[in-house]
């Protein structure tokens, strides 16, 4: 890793030119971010689970049942311990990613369009209701402050903080930006977004890089506008700055699904809203430099750049798809007066050149390089790497969290294999029953290990905010009306019934069980439903090597229905009487007899 930052710092980073496989998530994955430093990757799936992977190994290092409906918005703290999620059901939570465990969760009245972790204090969240004004969330007291808009009557507002969360910026749908301060929401600066007509155009989204004072702002004209946020401040309130840059698909006119800039802010990539596309242009000159193609007919879902590296993680169809370079071996990096040969060169070798010592060579005084070797070298202090430092840090924060320790998966565990050997019953001379109840309420509590704490739940009260507001992910069009998905996980299965695969269904009449013996009276299908149940399916098992065999052999037993064998084969003699017997035995074996 840290090679590859100082190849990066010498020949600057480039960006993505092909697709560089997949990460299956086994759920859907719906949107993804990277931590600071880009070892962690969280994906937030359509089963309300959070699948961290490790970016290095490209494995699954850990998975947090988070949600039970999908999760829409993700975000890392600043030292990557926590984790901030949001779902569909309007719930806010904060995880503790090394343990799993949920920290605090606060309830929205309405759905959560996007959350950000304030870039330098990890006690307060950006949050973006739908319908509503933004919220500027306290972790540690549980309050929250309504963040000031320009018209109460357009609540279709989205927010950003900038880089290092001195100000928040707002966009409505009438396209003004409003540039608030955090610590007091002090109105500093503020300007319209116009197209070349005059007119107004929404606001989708902000998006700030991490390396410089540029930002972007994507909008529903399908531009997208780059300008520089120090030029933003000095214009003070009703300015009129103009763009740095516009990006645009002059021939397709593309809408863009998602925008963001690359690690060193150098080039910005905008995924399109209409099919599995991703654009990248260079900020500097604003020129299209590249294109990656994913598969046809899927539809982009969002993107994000490695905060260090040349890599993009896209997701569309619950897949991530993951864009890096072509590596091309290059031989000549490894020692500067190494040459690459086309052909085999006849080389002519000097005097003395492979001799162990040279007799003839004069000790020359030691000056320069060779006078250096002599020096001594410090091989005790870690020097910070450049591109994990923001520009006004000097030190990396050592407490970060950037790996995720692996428990390794043993198949068969021996029984205390290492522990201390098990105490003999012959010294206490007390029964070994009562010995071994003794010790399995003694280990009980410690296997099970201490009781997590329940985390606690804040509703938070809005003002004139709609309660029966659906998420966008669950929205579909059909009659003007949004419904609802299903999606999350089905109700009712909480650990009881999802192992028991067998669902009976519910009896309609006195029509569904009728007698073998009676000619045309059952319908073709239950014809095969017999002969399912009597093993004459092509490799089915017979009525007795079934997993159902109880349950049906107490049902046709008590209607007088087995009268002889149910194999293909014609029975041996003696053998209806074996039959019979075994299943009155499988009869009498119920203890609770099923009703009909």
């Amino acid at each position: 890793m840290d090679n590859f930052l100082l190849l990066s710092e010498s020949f600057g980073q480039n960006y993505p030119e092909e697709a560089d496989g997949t990460l299956d998530c086994i759920s859907m994955a719906l949107t993804c971010t990277f931590n600071r430093w880009g070892t962690l990757l969280a994906v937030g799936c359509n089963d309300g689970r959070i699948v961290i992977w490790d970016f290095l190994t490209r494995g699954i290092a850990k998975i947090i049942s988070a949600h039970i409906h999908p999760v829409c918005s993700l975000c890392w703290s600043r030292d990557g311990h926590k984790l901030v999620s949001a779902s569909t059901d309007n719930i806010v939570s904060q995880w503790d990613v090394l343990t799993g465990d949920c920290d605090q969760r606060f309830r929205f009245p309405s759905p959560i369009l996007k959350l950000q972790c304030h870039p330098r204090d990890m006690d307060k969240v950006l949050v973006c209701p739908m319908k509503s004004a933004p919220v500027l969330l306290t972790l540690s007291d549980s309050k929250h402050v309504v963040l000031p808009v320009d018209d109460d009557s357009d609540l279709n507002v989205v927010a950003a903080f900038d880089r290092r969360g001195q100000y928040i910026y707002t966009g409505n749908a009438k396209g003004k930006i409003l540039v608030l301060k955090t610590t007091n929401q002090e109105l500093v600066a503020s300007f319209r977004v116009t197209t070349g007509t005059s007119n107004t155009t929404a606001i989708k989204s902000i998006e700030f890089a991490r390396k410089g004072s540029c930002f972007l702002i994507n909008t529903a004209d399908r531009i997208i506008r780059v300008y520089d946020g120090r030029e933003i401040l000095t214009c003070g309130r009703d300015g009129e700055p103009e763009p740095m840059q516009k990006l645009q698909d002059l021939v397709n006119r593309t809408p863009w699904k998602r925008c963001c800039f690359s690690g060193d802010g150098e080039y910005i990539v905008a995924g399109s809203a209409r099919q599995h596309a991703l654009y990248i242009w260079e900020k500097s000159i604003g020129n299209l430099v590249k294109i990656l193609h994913g598969t046809r007919g899927e539809l982009l879902l969002d993107v994000a750049w490695h905060p260090v590296r040349p890599i993009i993680a896209s997701i569309s169809s619950g897949v991530v798809s993951i864009w890096a370079q072509n590596q091309v071996e290059n031989w000549s990096a490894f020692a500067p007066d190494f040459k690459e040969l086309d052909e085999n060169v006849e080389y002519e070798e000097r005097e003395s050149e492979f001799d162990i010592e040279d007799e003839d060579k004069s000790e020359p005084e030691q000056t320069g390089a060779d006078a250096a070797e002599d020096e001594e070298v410090d091989v005790t202090t870690v020097d910070p790497i450049v591109a994990f430092c923001s520009s006004d840090e000097e030190l990396e924060d050592y407490k970060a969290l950037l790996y995720l320790p692996i428990a390794p998966e043993v198949e068969d565990p021996e029984e205390n294999p290492f522990g201390p050997p098990p105490e003999s019953t012959a010294q206490t001379g007390a029964p070994e029953e009562t010995l071994a109840a003794g010790d399995k309420k003694q280990r009980q509590p410690s296997s099970e290990g201490p009781a997590k704490k329940k985390a606690r739940t804040t509703t938070i009260e809005l003002q004139g905010v709609p309660s029966d507001e659906v998420h966008p992910l669950l929205g579909v069009k059909g009659d003007g009306k949004s419904k609802k998905k299903t999606a999350g996980r089905p109700k009712g299965s909480k650990g009881k019934d999802k192992d028991f695969p067998f669902r009976p269904k519910p009896h309609r009449g006195g029509a569904a069980l009728l007698r073998w013996g009676g000619p045309g009276q059952l319908r073709p299908r239950r014809r095969r439903r017999r002969r399912r149940d009597e093993g004459q399916s092509r490799g089915g098992p017979g009525l007795r090597e079934s997993a159902l065999t109880v349950v049906q052999a107490t049902r046709y037993w008590r209607d007088g229905l087995i009268t002889g064998s149910l194999h293909r084969k014609t029975p041996e003699p003696g053998s209806l009487d074996r039959s019979r017997q075994r299943e009155r035995e499988a009869v009498e074996s119920v203890k609770c007899p099923l009703s009909m």
